[in-house]
């Protein structure tokens, strides 16, 4: 199986293999390469780490988010000279997604060019935990070699907007 990414549409998860998604909370191990394809690897210009603008830490960061849709966005992180405006490719993808309407997501692959697991930050974290604490996260190696966690795992006892509804005194 192959997604074909443009600059214009992300990709599709077949239909087939979403479903298998959805029914087993997993991905299959030739879709784990797929999203560490769309995340990382070099496709020119088609990978979501090749779109990342990040001119100030050299520090190339792609993500690829799958929607329980079947729509998967990429996100490449988007530096800014004021810093603080800077945009990981986490949320550079999730907003991608929230501003075309979706709200359930599957999973997240997060790739960079350093040979470790580079995580999620805290805001990142926090950001995902709005869409629910079961997102499956992927931090890949450029050898396309991962870990692989719940956002529960990786925020434990997370603020969220279930918390909004908590009785108060």
């Amino acid at each position: 199986m192959s997604i074909t990414v443009t600059k214009a549409s992300n990709g599709v998860v077949h239909k087939d293999v979403l479903e298998g998604i959805i029914s087993t909370g997993k991905l299959t191990p030739e879709f784990e390469k797929e999203l560490f394809t769309l995340a990382a690897q070099e496709n020119p210009g088609s990978a979501a780490k090749d779109r990342s603008y990040s001119p100030y830490s050299n520090f190339r960061v792609g993500a690829a988010l799958i929607a329980k849709s079947g729509n998967i966005y990429l996100g490449g992180n988007v530096e800014n000279a004021s810093y603080g405006a800077t945009r990981c490719a986490e949320q550079t993808a999730f907003q991608k997604a929230i501003s075309e309407g979706e709200r359930r997501f599957l999973a997240v692959g997060v790739a960079t060019d350093t040979d470790a697991f580079i995580s999620p930050c805290g805001v990142c974290r926090q950001f995902m935990v709005e869409y629910g604490k079961g997102l499956l996260v992927y931090n890949f190696k450029p050898d396309g070699t991962f870990k692989k966690y719940t956002l529960q795992e990786l925020l434990p006892d997370s603020f969220g907007p279930e918390d909004l509804d908590r009785p108060r005194d």
